[in-house]
């Protein structure tokens, strides 16, 4: 009997973004030069209440089930549940490769590339630049190695898009010898930065060739100043531990605070790292949660402190990228908090009304592409982001390339 894979025609790819506790994956159908989503999902709670959704393109729930810890306990098992439950489902497509996000591209690759053992090696040397990402996100590359060697993989990094900054954007006030050595602003998130600009691009065109600092606002925050779509500074810097406070993640801090512990505390550096990585930032400010949402509900006044901390942080960020940029032409939200909290938006907005920000409630509370009220000196948006989906054109330019 003739393997229906064997035989498929139509060309899909596959695309991870594999996090330490969660993986999210989106199956594409190639169409030219471009992509269509037949399905998406992601299967998180890794290790403690294991939970696999997914739904198709039209979302309709595909699949909602839950695990026991044990019977997920490590991503790589996790990558196995998700494959043996996607094989099936992609027998009727001819799968041409798999695109990965990786947050980490350090001063070696300033765009997509293909993964070889050469490149995987690399990458193992980056994980102590992003020690909470770059490991799960190189997981699924050797299950995958493992399980289909013929299967072409790309890495595709949060590093890539940020690269070309200003030397004066990407230093640190360190001896030289250091940034030679790698010791630089590398900036993340790139890849929701770049679907965020070639959206904006798409959408209001104009805007898109202007001076802009978009606001990507999730369990991870920063923010990037564009100008022409381009990225000129991003609030990250050498690690994503950088810049603005974030749900488990301190964000700027004071260098000394870090000798202080080690010294005077008598931390090691693991547990510093630890404090620093996964139980600072939201959670850290209100001992309650690092979820955006339960501080809001709750009437606790230290949830009170670590929603207006956070609003008070992205606020000085956004005008301190103002500066860089010369002006501001626009200002965008984007990601989880973002996207979906209106409470969120309309503090920070209130913030820069010295900037001449207006925030149209109403407009604001729907969820409109545009919130800006009438007499606003800028426009103000809210840009859904889609990293797997610029993983997916990425995925599909460079296989095209081998293909000459």
């Amino acid at each position: 009997m003739t393997d229906p894979a064997a035989t498929a025609t139509v060309p899909a790819l596959l695309v991870i973004n594999a996090g330490s506790s969660s993986i999210k994956f989106k199956l594409y159908r190639v169409e030219g030069e471009d992509i269509a989503l037949v399905l998406g999902g992601a299967l998180d709670g890794i290790g403690r209440l294991p939970r696999l959704r997914v739904k198709d393109a039209a979302g309709g729930t595909l699949v909602d089930q839950s695990f026991g810890a044990d019977e997920i306990a490590t991503a790589t098992a996790a990558q196995h549940i998700i494959g043996d439950w996607l094989l099936p489902r992609v027998r009727d497509y001819r799968m041409i490769g798999v695109g990965h996000r990786v947050v980490h591209g350090g001063p070696v690759y300033s765009g997509p590339v293909l993964v070889d053992d050469t490149v995987l090696a690399t990458l193992n040397g980056f994980i102590p630049l992003a020690p909470l990402h770059q490991l799960s996100n190189l997981d699924p590359i050797r299950v995958l190695r493992e399980r289909r060697p013929d299967l072409p993989q790309v890495a595709c990094f949060d590093t890539a898009f940020h690269r070309g900054h200003p030397e004066l954007s990407e230093r640190f006030a360190l001896p030289r010898a250091l940034y030679d050595e790698g010791v630089r602003r590398y900036g993340f998130h790139g890849l929701s930065y770049e679907y965020v600009a070639s959206a904006l691009r798409r959408l209001e065109p104009e805007i898109g060739r202007g001076r802009v600092v978009v606001a990507h606002l999730g369990s991870g925050a920063s923010a990037c100043a564009l100008r022409d779509g381009r990225s000129i500074e991003s609030t990250m810097g050498f690690t994503a531990l950088d810049g603005l406070p974030m749900g488990t993640r301190s964000g700027a801090l004071d260098p000394g605070v870090v000798l202080h512990l080690i010294e005077q505390k008598g931390l090691s550096a693991a547990e510093v790292g630890r404090m620093l990585y996964n139980e600072s930032g939201l959670l850290g400010l209100s001992g309650i949660s690092n979820d955006m949402r339960e501080l809001i509900a709750s009437p606790a006044p230290e949830a009170a402190l670590a929603v207006e901390f956070f609003c008070l942080k992205v606020a000085q960020a956004i005008a301190a990228l103002a500066t860089t940029l010369g002006g501001l032409d626009a200002l965008v939200f984007t990601a989880g908090i973002g996207e979906h909290s209106p409470e969120v938006r309309a503090r920070i907005a209130g913030r820069l009304a010295w900037l001449g920000a207006r925030l149209d409630p109403a407009a604001n509370a729907a969820g409109a592409a545009r919130i800006e009220a009438v007499g606003s000196t800028m426009p103000l948006l809210v840009i859904p982001t889609d990293e797997e989906r610029m993983i997916g054109r990425h995925t599909l330019r460079v296989l095209a390339s081998l293909r000459g």
